[in-house]
């Protein structure tokens, strides 16, 4: 039986290990279209951003290990956008298949919710079928697919958008 999960704010020294996970993603996934790994100034800073702001920065423990983090933040930099958010969620790669990506999405929208934000959205590589799944799970839409806007590993592709509103009055 697996061991209990926790979910809890991330701080200082959960950096490392959000920092790994954050450069495996770039270095073999699609999940993040960024080409260029970070180092410890660069997972600091955009945390206090992100606290600056005033946007949570969750990680999931797992036998003492971070197997997970989640945030969400500005979608648009526009004041009328300022009810609505975009997340990102990753998992550790030994722990990925474990429900770790849904605990922390959960924890997510709940404080979401919480900070009295009115829509959340996701943009997901519209390949990946499993995190699709996931979002529709979870009551998110998908409300349409970029085409071939970005690039990564010599090939095109395609941003899959995806809506929750998270109070519907």
């Amino acid at each position: 039986m697996p061991a209990a999960v926790t979910i809890r704010d991330a701080g200082e020294a959960d950096l490392a290990a959000i920092r790994d996970i954050y450069n495996h993603a770039v270095e073999h996934t699609t999940a993040i279209w960024n080409e260029v790994l970070v180092d410890l100034d660069n997972r600091r800073a955009w945390m206090q951003a992100r606290h600056g702001k005033g946007f949570p920065v969750l990680v999931a423990v797992r036998d003492g290990r971070v197997a997970g983090y989640a945030s969400y933040g500005d979608w648009r930099a526009f004041d009328g956008y300022r009810h609505t958010v975009e997340h990102s969620v990753y998992v550790d790669k030994d722990f990925r298949g474990e429900g770790i990506g849904r605990l922390l999405m959960q924890a997510l929208v709940e404080r979401a919710r919480a900070d009295g934000k009115h829509v959340m959205i996701g943009a997901v590589e519209a390949e990946n079928r499993a995190s699709i799944r996931l979002h529709e799970s979870l009551g998110f839409r998908l409300v349409g697919v970029h085409r071939q806007v970005g690039r990564k590993f010599d090939r095109w592709l395609d941003l899959a958008a995806m809506e929750l509103v998270l109070d519907p009055a």
